[in-house]
């Protein structure tokens, strides 16, 4: 994996800059704590930050590729192609010569040779920038679903970029502005698509190219969703998706350094375990090792409510005994969770205040704790998205609202710090109205079939919204909670290949036995244990310690009664009382409030925010 980062301006000489562009690079160090490199040039700065996975000791960054003397390009690179190797023997074939085993240099002759055309060349997981020297210009990439972020914020006369806002602040030239817009994102649980938070910041777009010139910013879409006929039945569907799902895997298990599988116990990460303990043995590599996230007393306490109807731990451990996985449960408890270095930790891997409370701080931990032993994970992320596994599809109200599924599905109460907003900032905001407005341009975008109505194009149209917006929510989570600590998590789930076949699969097929996720669980029906493969879908565990719901609202109260909190500017504080003095609510949605204030005074104060409403 690694960070990346990177300064051009086109009226200055660089070279002098060494130490702001060393400090943007440092800001990435948890992303890559094995090595560190930084290139200057008249009139650009490449800084690079190394988690070595693949070719330990030839992988260095940034990577130039010299031609007689003169440095053509220069490439700074975070992620995986895991068609990495026929690449190489493809541009072999063409007379490219390689000192290094790594995916890195692939990427840099690939763009040697085919410029810009070589992101829809690429598999895998991947962020970039080309610094191309003979014509002053660089091009940013992206990966297809936005696996890996990528930031950048226009200056007059050139940019900046990095991984992560953080290393674009480490630059005086960026401003901490946070308008309206940036707010409204950060209340609405909405993702829209470029939007960066801070004033003047953007964010890549899953699928996108930016190129930066003396002639200013252009970008392009390199790749986005398709509308095509699906001519298979039902056993051939099951069939490929199984294949892909095996070669996905299979490419995904590539890494010189110790590799390990999330588990849950759920059908997604069930089957990815599986897949893996099968390769990994068909390689002669041992078993798969999995670990999964506990929290004390969570199984034997453990009472249903409106999501999870069952404690992972159970399923956990018959999916891991019955293909043979070391396994190891990470169990946490509320003094863990709510302990203040943990929650700073989440909040600088976040750059931003929009975490989900204990699940960010329980995710940071278990990855914390896989990182004494794994430097890359697989995980289940992104089938629900992908076979339309989350509850919502399947609610006809969600299905039939005219917004955000989400939004109606019993998501809403994570946004819920949005009640608190004082009356003159809430009628600002107008965040219905925002939500519509964003909703509105994500209909807009979604492919047509000739042809297709009534349920079916709806159930398109959730589809792309889950594909396009809300996995990103989750993507970006996983990306920096597992980034904070220098592990690399893999989603074979995003593969391109499969996204766009079962994106194409009509929902009457894609639900033929009736249920959420049909061809998932009959692809991996032979590899799981039947209690395994009929599990209802459980969403990633919270804690239900009342403890930690009575430390919440302590440490709320603590910062009121203190006096000026940072986010009075847009909290009302009598109403914040009220909810910290009320019972607790069964949905969670005060507790997501508490949470939600909380880290946005945090981030107000510890990054020096300005408000421009």
């Amino acid at each position: 994996m690694c960070g990346i980062c990177g300064w051009v301006d086109f009226e200055r000489d660089l070279r002098d800059a060494g130490d702001i562009a060393r400090a943007m690079t440092d800001t990435m160090a948890c992303r890559g704590p094995d090595d560190e490199g930084l290139w200057t040039a008249p009139h650009a700065a490449i800084g690079h930050r190394r988690l070595a996975i693949i070719d330990l000791p030839g992988g260095r960054q940034p990577m130039v590729a010299d031609d007689g003397g003169r440095a053509p390009a220069v490439l700074t690179y975070s992620g995986e192609a895991y068609n990495y190797r026929e690449l190489r023997a493809e541009l072999a074939a063409r007379g490219h010569g390689f000192r290094t085993q790594s995916d890195t240099e692939v990427v840099l002759r690939a763009y040697l040779e085919w410029g810009e055309e070589l992101a829809a060349r690429l598999n895998g997981m991947y962020a970039f920038a080309v610094w191309d020297a003979a014509r002053e210009e660089l091009l940013l990439v992206r990966d297809r679903m936005g696996i890996k972020p990528l930031y950048y914020y226009p200056t007059p006369h050139g940019v900046l970029f990095g991984s992560e806002p953080k290393a674009i602040l480490a630059n005086p030239l960026a401003q901490r502005v946070l308008d309206a817009d940036g707010l409204r994102e950060l209340m609405s649980f909405v993702k829209t698509p470029e939007q960066g938070i801070f004033k003047g910041m953007y964010e890549v777009r899953p699928g996108q190219l930016v190129r930066v010139g003396r002639e200013g910013i252009s970008k392009r879409r390199y790749w986005q969703l398709e509308s095509k006929e699906h001519p298979d039945d039902v056993d051939f569907t099951v069939k490929t998706v199984r294949g892909l799902l095996d070669d996905i895997v299979t490419r995904q298990l590539i890494s010189d350094v110790p590799l390990c599988s999330l588990l849950s116990g759920g059908l997604d990460s069930s089957a990815i375990t599986a897949i893996a303990a099968k390769g990994l043995r068909d390689q002669g590599l041992g078993p798969v090792r999995s670990f999964a996230v506990d929290f004390a007393g969570y199984t034997e306490h453990f009472r249903p409510d409106s999501t999870r109807s069952t404690p992972d731990a159970p399923y956990v451990h018959e999916l891991a005994g019955h293909v043979g996985a070391e396994h190891t449960d990470i169990v946490l408890d509320s003094a863990e969770l709510m302990n203040p270095a943990v929650r700073a930790a989440v909040l600088r891997a976040r750059d931003l205040p929009v975490g989900i409370g204990d699940m960010d701080s329980s995710l940071y931990l278990l990855f914390k704790a896989i990182r004494g032993h794994s430097t890359v994970a697989l995980s289940g992320e992104s089938a629900d998205e992908v076979f339309g596994g989350y509850r919502w599809f399947h609610d006809p109200e969600a299905v039939g609202a005219d917004t955000f599924p989400w939004l109606v599905g019993g998501l809403s109460p994570l946004t819920g710090v949005d009640r608190l907003l004082e009356d003159d900032v809430r009628r600002l905001l107008d965040l219905p109205g925002y939500q519509d407005e964003s909703y509105r341009r994500a209909l807009a975008e979604v492919p047509a079939l000739t042809g297709e109505t009534g349920h079916e194009r709806r159930m398109r149209q959730i589809s792309y919204l889950h594909l396009t917006r809300f996995v990103q929510i989750l993507l970006d989570r996983k990306d920096r909670m597992s980034m904070a600590v220098g592990l690399e998590v893999r989603v074979p789930f995003c593969d391109h290949r499969l996204v766009e076949y079962v994106f194409n699969v009509p929902w009457a097929l894609k639900t033929f036995d009736g249920r959420e996720k049909s061809l998932l669980r009959a692809a991996a029906a032979d590899l799981l244990p039947d209690s395994v493969l009929q599990r209802v879908k459980s969403p990633y565990p919270a804690t239900q310690d009342p403890g930690y719901d009575q430390a919440l609202r302590d440490e709320a109260r603590a910062l009121i009664e203190r006096g000026d909190p940072a986010c009075a500017q847009v909290i009302d504080l009598d109403r914040a009382r009220a909810l910290i003095d009320g019972p607790a609510a069964e949905n969670g949605g005060d507790r997501a409030a508490l949470e939600r204030m909380l880290q946005l005074d945090a981030w107000l104060r510890e990054y020096e925010v300005r408000l421009a409403l």
